[in-house]
């Protein structure tokens, strides 16, 4: 039988980090969550009285929407972390990446940078080309003008 390891060094420092940044971003969540309902709990009386005023009703929807979504946004992250991490304890525990597994997965991350690069190239020709032939098309519009004309 194999004796019994203690965690590694990467998966303390893996739970010393993440765990504090977890709980951290849940409560960020929460209290920008809980903002949230107070400021339209106490915007809604307001919109009643100020029935005519729709640009600041509209701006404080709006406002309430971004809480509404930066509170979602808080949890999902704290909440993916807290997984990832329990994710990498677990995986590390079962056994180490082999080194040509390492190798294997830096090769592919470079084969993919290079496609994306390639592909933000193509992309960027394609866009200068239009926009050359928007402003050629601009040129010819200007030239054809008569000087009596507006």
């Amino acid at each position: 039988m194999l004796p019994e390891r203690g965690p590694s060094t990467q998966q303390i420092l893996a739970v010393v980090t993440l765990l504090p940044l977890g709980g951290f971003l849940l409560l960020v969540a929460g209290l920008v969550f809980a903002a949230t309902l107070i400021g339209l709990a106490v915007a809604t009386p307001v919109f009643v009285i100020c029935s005519p005023v729709i640009v600041p009703a509209a701006l404080a929807i709006g406002m309430a929407v971004m809480g509404f979504l930066t509170s979602g946004a808080f949890g999902i992250t704290a909440l993916s972390s807290l997984s990832w991490m329990a994710n990498y304890i677990r995986r590390t525990r079962v056994g180490a990446v082999v080194p040509e597994q390492m190798e294997h997965a830096k090769r592919r991350a470079q084969d993919v940078a290079g496609q994306v690069g390639q592909k933000a190239r193509d992309v960027g020709q394609a866009v200068q080309g239009k926009a050359q032939d928007a402003s050629r098309g601009v040129q010819e519009g200007v030239g054809s003008r008569s000087p009596g004309r507006t």
